[in-house]
């Protein structure tokens, strides 16, 4: 499959991104856009997004954003409004350098709370959202996990397996987790406005044992928006089904779009 490499500017800095033309690439059907969660970028997605692309037949396109991977490191730490600010300066720049006019939004963990955000900032581009372990609040479950998180990936060898990928910026990247979701000031955030002002359907996949959110945060994404849902939960699963369950992931998402058409 072919792919294609491409930085393009945006608020901030340098944003590297790659894309994956799908079958039907050329058929003037809406992209899939991925967006990457709190310690990702477009490496750590593997083999998915060529995955995708084959069973979609869409184009599918992938970014780091500020911070992460190979765009320009950040230069400050992450505001509280952080997800919905993506929209606004790393989603929007990358529509702007591709001409893209219609989108489907697919998100994994905050990368899904961001598609969320920015299906409900670009309406009329939005065809779809897709959210991945996604978090819709602040849940005991998600500090827990972060906080465990964090006492492990301080160390050494965590922080050089993170500048595999993310190079110097390795411990920004971690902090910008760890230090932004256990903030007293992120304590009252969650979805909810965003998703009531959602219009395009969406659907919801999560894993039973996700370690980062109970069943609870697909079930507020299935509920709150007026517009069609379907929830996914998948069992023997924890917070990354894409890797850990990509036929199931794979399979739900094609048909799932097939149906849309």
């Amino acid at each position: 499959m072919r792919t294609r490499d491409m930085f393009f500017g945006a608020p901030g800095g340098r944003l590297f991104a790659r894309i994956w033309d799908g079958r039907d690439a050329a058929a003037d059907r809406a992209p899939i856009i991925l967006l990457h969660d709190s310690l990702g970028c477009v490496d750590v997605w593997r083999d998915f997004p060529s995955e995708l692309a084959a069973a979609t037949g869409r184009a599918v396109i992938a970014y780091d954003r500020l911070g992460f991977g190979r765009s320009d490191p950040h230069p400050g730490v992450l505001d509280v409004d952080f997800i919905r600010d993506e929209a606004r300066t790393g989603l929007a720049a990358l529509l702007r350098a591709l001409r893209i006019d219609r989108m489907i939004l697919f998100g994994h963990s905050v990368g899904g709370a961001m598609a969320v955000a920015a299906g409900a900032t670009f309406p009329a581009a939005t065809e779809a959202v897709i959210t991945e372990a996604a978090q819709a609040f602040v849940e005991e479950r998600t500090l827990t996990g972060v906080a465990e998180a964090r006492q492990v990936m301080r160390a050494p060898d965590q922080i050089a397996r993170l500048a595999r990928y993310h190079g110097e910026k390795a411990r920004w990247v971690l902090d910008a987790w760890t230090e932004t979701w256990l903030s007293p000031d992120f304590a009252d955030w969650s979805l909810d406005d965003d998703l009531e002002r959602l219009h395009c359907p969406i659907l919801a996949i999560h894993g039973d044992r996700d370690e980062y959110g109970s069943p609870a945060f697909p079930q507020r994404i299935g509920a709150l928006p007026p517009t069609r849902t379907r929830v996914l939960i998948v069992e023997d699963c924890g917070h990354v089904p894409h890797r850990e369950r990509p036929e199931i992931v794979l399979k739900a998402v094609g048909e799932w779009l097939a149906d849309l058409g």
